[in-house]
């Protein structure tokens, strides 16, 4: 789940004063808050007809799943989802429409003005469309759960639905509930592949409302059910390849929608894979599209040659996040939103201080050199945004610790620059057959520095039932300067022999993952998801749970069934070992005593006595402290010392700090002595 964005920017607390000192240098950040997807508004439309109502003939009972007729799957499918989406996606909304039922439900009527509900026959609109609320997730689980309820309303209707009224009740319903929505998505569930067989009209007219659908920008996904138990397969070629249309009319560059058709479900549970599983997993891959980063960036591959690509944040890290502040007033125990307010205050007269008056300044030399808001705006701007090729590499010249922060997955379009998607194709593909990289000058938005980044191909990656897990395009990794790399700390690397590395290679081989594959969405953050549990316990007014469902913890007895003896020989081998390797580099193992405070504050004693004995009592000499400063390494004296030291040369007054003490002495050097 991505974490929750944060409410408009004017009700965002301020965070003057806040300790964010440390990120006034840099540029202003996006707000990736959202990275994930664009706003999504879903409407389930869930077939209600006797077959859908049908329970399994086979099924395990210790597995309820498996016994679940499509229709109630469907359902709990739904309330899964909207269970999801109320904590990762707040603001989109969600739906459900059953078709098919004996009842009729769309709008109520207005009792006040007289004004009689439109009806839609055999229709029912379970939840409509909006942002999920509590309310709304307790009736649908009340649905799922209580089957005395869903037995009064799922029903099948004696005659059959007409799908043209369907799809025209999911037109009025996004067209009146969601009407700005960038994505809007029709989740059609159903196992009767050829309505109206003998009714070509009534086919017709259904294809012209799935085709004002698509032209109002929604989009038609179809979940197919089958039964083979009754010898039933779906065929979507009867009916429904004129009703579902493969493109995207929201976005049709955005890479998320670009997958193959759903397979059909099956009822069964023959093959281990409950008929809800496999709603489930078919509804995760059909995501809603991702929200471009950046839009229409120049993608110059050499000079006078552009191109125009989108930038998207296909993986980052997720960590919970609010909303808003609330407080708890004392004469309610409704919680309020808090709106927060910033204020400057002058820090020697306490007054307030206007955004006018204040002046971004550094310290450079000992001295402070401010900036004016047009002149830090010049200081700061190194172009316009752009991709610019400047060179090509090896991909194995690019090391793996080469990573400062997230990459972004470009993808082309078509928006300034028409046959940009031909262009990029052809360098994807002359990158991935000779394994090279472009190196590249980036600048992803104005007023952002600039990066040197490594543009490496990405193949398209699907799993074994032909879903789309990862689009092919263009990675940018920024590569880090000089001045981000750290020495590697010093250490002695003892080689493993081959008799222990061979012994290792087994107990790996035991302990591999169905086919060597780590497959990250079989294990969610169990911290995240015991956050999201609590919060909505305490939104559905439902018990909190005891503990969390942890699906990393390691799964003992398996692997000691597996590989408990193999590990048992490896730990006699390595204690072999590493007695020869005692012995060869004549070692021994060092004898850890743990004695009283005295004892153990020995070493400071003796670094202060080395420290002594290295200068004397002279003093420090300037040669020394020079010698210091060029190795960074003027914090390890002791503050009498560099007090001693800076009083002769009249710098430092007044300084008792350490850190101040070092820090005025790296200022003295960098202004009036040559560390060369």
């Amino acid at each position: 789940m991505a974490g929750i964005p944060y409410r408009e920017k004017m009700g965002e607390p301020s965070t003057y004063g806040l300790g964010g000192d440390d990120d006034e240098d840099e540029e202003d950040e996006v707000d990736e808050a959202s990275y994930k997807h664009a706003k999504d508004a879903v409407l389930f439309a869930i077939d209600v007809s006797k077959s859908m109502l049908t329970k399994p003939a086979e099924g395990d009972a210790k597995k309820p799943d498996t016994l679940l007729s499509p229709t109630v799957a469907a359902l709990k499918c739904a309330y899964a989802l909207m269970q999801q989406r109320i904590i990762s996606n707040p603001n989109d909304m969600m739906g459900v429409l059953l078709f098919g039922t004996e009842k009729s439900k769309f709008q109520e009527g207005d009792q006040g003005t007289g004004r009689a509900g439109l009806q839609y026959p055999h229709c029912y609109l379970l939840t409509d469309l909006d942002v999920p609320a509590a309310a709304g997730v307790k009736q649908l689980r009340s649905m799922v759960e209580d089957e005395e309820e869903a037995a009064d309303l799922l029903v099948a209707g004696d005659e059959e639905v007409s799908m043209a009224n369907v799809l025209f009740c999911a037109n009025q319903i996004f067209t009146t509930r969601a009407a700005n929505f960038s994505s809007r998505r029709l989740f059609l569930v159903t196992d009767n592949d050829y309505p109206h067989a003998s009714n070509r009209d009534a086919r017709n007219s259904a294809a012209v409302r799935a085709k004002d659908l698509y032209d109002l920008g929604v989009t038609i996904e179809l979940f197919p059910i089958s039964h083979p138990d009754r010898g039933y397969t779906f065929d979507r070629s009867k009916f429904y390849n004129d009703i579902v249309y493969s493109a995207t009319p929201s976005d049709p560059d955005a890479p998320a929608p670009l997958t193959t058709d759903i397979k059909a479900a099956s009822s069964t549970a023959k093959d281990g894979i409950s008929l809800l599983q496999s709603l489930l997993s078919s509804v995760q891959s059909r995501a809603p599209p991702r929200r471009a980063m950046f839009s229409g960036m120049p993608f110059e591959i050499g000079p006078g040659f552009k191109i125009s690509v989108k930038g998207f944040i296909l993986i980052k890290r997720q960590e919970p996040k609010r909303t808003s502040y609330i407080y708890l007033p004392p004469d309610s125990e409704k919680p309020q939103i808090v709106t927060g307010l910033g204020q400057l205050i002058a820090d020697d007269t306490a007054r307030s201080v206007e955004k006018t008056e204040v002046r971004r300044a550094y310290k450079f030399g000992g001295e402070t050199v401010s900036f004016s808001e047009e002149e830090l705006a010049k200081v700061k701007n190194f172009g316009d945004p752009v991709i610019r090729i400047i060179g090509f590499k090896p991909m194995s010249m690019l090391p793996i610790w080469a990573q400062l922060h997230q990459n972004y997955f470009i993808y082309p379009s078509e928006e300034d620059f028409v046959g940009s998607s031909r262009v990029f194709s052809a360098l994807h593909q002359k990158l991935l057959k000779d394994q090279k990289m472009a190196v590249a000058w980036f600048i992803a938005r104005r007023n952002a520095k600039p990066v040197l980044a490594a543009l490496l191909p990405g193949r398209e990656q699907r799993n074994d039932e032909g879903e789309q897990l990862m689009p092919p395009g263009i990675w940018v990794k920024q590569l880090p300067f000089a001045d981000d790399i750290r020495e590697p700390p010093e250490t002695e690397i003892v080689k493993s022999p081959d008799s222990l590395t061979d012994a290792m290679r087994t107990i790996v081989q035991q302990l591999q993952l169905p086919k060597a594959i780590y497959d990250p969405y079989k294990y969610s953050n169990p911290s995240l998801q015991w956050f999201y549990r609590i919060l909505q316990a305490l939104a559905l007014e439902e018990d909190l749970p005891d503990k969390a469902e942890d699906k990393t913890l390691p799964r003992h007895k398996q692997i000691h069934k597996r590989a408990g003896q193999y590990v048992i020989e490896w730990g006699q081998i390595l204690d072999e070992q590493y007695r020869l390797w005692q012995q060869s580099n004549d070692r021994k193992p060092k004898s850890i005593t743990i004695g009283s405070a005295a004892k153990r504050s020995a070493p400071d004693a003796g670094a202060a006595k080395k420290i002594k004995a290295e200068y004397g009592d002279a003093g420090i000499t300037d040669a020394e402290m020079r010698g210091a400063f060029a190795k960074d390494a003027v914090k390890k004296f002791t503050v009498a010392q560099l007090k001693e030291w800076m009083g002769g040369k009249g710098v430092g007054k007044g300084l008792t700090k350490k850190a101040d003490l070092v820090e005025a002495v790296n200022g003295f050097f960098e202004t009036k002595m040559e560390t060369g």
